[in-house]
């Protein structure tokens, strides 16, 4: 994680740590978390450090109470404003809002969800990626998604049946894939890797049906840019992962592929540094599904992480770059669709210390 602090654009103002006063938020990181025990015991006080990307500041949060639970889990994954943590005890987990700036200062909510079983394998010891249908106050029918690394993908219905219904994907096709939720058509994705498939759980999941599975075709790929795609492919210090995201209104999805491209350190180890992102705008007819390259997503601007993808209309938050994608995992940056350009950002010398996960989280309001 130290490696992004160091790779944070002179955007970032030194002195631009503020207090958080407003009652809504745009997207934004977390970035560091310290917390000390309160004097009841039950939950620890806490400073939160988020960097808002649409004004380029750092966004200090003090006096912020975080459940007592959470201290110790393993952090696992963020969807829809919520974090998931393991508890490396009992392997339950937990999910909380204490995260959201606009959390309850004095009760902060943190759910329990029934232990995840190791496998065989131990794939459930690394999990890759989780996802949600809906924020857990806003639907009685509430499914979580957990991906793990490898061929293992587990739901659970928690107000339903405390248990998780598990499934593998077929071998070797989706190892590091990223699941995401579909508002739209009510289903979980899967993409394969190159985006050459896609995988989907509807919500009625049963172990006994098997997920669907669906051949993306590609259209509109132009000839300057073939070239490069096939570079993960051809070295392995290069590798791309893959997007499945749907716009705020649920009208356009995108399928997003992210390069980037391994240099050696002088530790001797391997890092990756973002080298460009391709999108493909998804158009269906009767018949098939269709993945259209595009550099035009218009107003909207894209953020990937290791938290479920999503979108926002930069409009909506001043200071956002329309036709955008906001990235962190291979560096924290800005790369620009009708460019092609990467724009790195740089913290000031000891404005940060650490980086608690590479989680962007959406917009949230009181």
């Amino acid at each position: 994680m130290s490696r992004l602090l160091s790779k944070l654009s002179p955007l970032i103002h030194k002195r631009s740590v503020r207090s958080f006063s407003s009652s809504t938020t745009g997207p934004y990181l977390q970035l560091s978390l310290s917390a000390k025990p309160s004097s009841e015991g039950v939950v620890n006080i806490g400073e939160i450090v988020l960097y808002d990307p649409a004004k380029q500041e750092l966004l200090n949060l003090t006096d912020k109470p975080i459940p007592e639970e959470i201290v110790t889990a393993k952090w696992i994954g963020a969807s829809k404003g919520w974090a998931f943590f393991l508890d490396t005890q009992d392997r339950c987990v937990l999910i909380t809002d204490s995260l959201n700036p606009w959390a309850c200062k004095s009760n902060p909510k943190l759910l329990t969800l029934p232990p995840l079983n190791p496998l065989f394998s131990c794939q459930t010891d690394v999990i890759w990626n989780v996802a949600m249908s809906s924020c857990p106050d806003d639907d009685e029918d509430w499914v979580v998604g957990i991906k793990s690394l490898g061929d293992q993908v587990s739901f659970c219905r928690p107000r339903r049946d405390l248990r998780w219904t598990k499934f593998q994907t077929p071998s070797d096709h989706f190892p590091t894939s990223n699941l995401t939720y579909s508002k739209r058509d009510r289903k979980f994705y899967l993409p394969g890797p190159g985006g050459h498939h896609l995988l989907s759980y509807d919500l009625d999941f049963n172990k006994a049906d098997q997920p669907e599975f669906q051949e993306l075709q590609f259209r509109n790929f132009p000839e300057s840019l073939k070239y490069d795609s096939e570079l993960s492919e051809l070295f392995p210090s290069s590798c791309r992962t893959e997007r499945f995201v749907e716009s705020p209104s649920g009208d356009e999805r995108f399928l997003v592929k992210w390069y980037a491209k391994g240099c050696l350190a002088s530790s001797s180890k391997i890092t990756y540094e973002t080298q460009r992102f391709m999108v493909f705008r998804e158009e269906e007819t009767t018949e098939e599904r269709f993945m259209c390259y595009t550099d035009d997503i218009g107003d909207l601007c894209i953020f990937v992480s290791k938290s479920e993808a999503f979108c926002v209309p930069a409009s909506s938050y001043p200071g956002l770059k329309p036709n955008s994608i906001y990235f962190v995992g291979f560096g924290l940056g800005i790369y620009d669709l009708t460019t092609r350009n990467v724009s790195i950002f740089r913290a000031p010398k000891g404005a940060l210390n650490q980086i608690v996960s590479p989680y962007w989280f959406p917009p949230a309001s009181s």
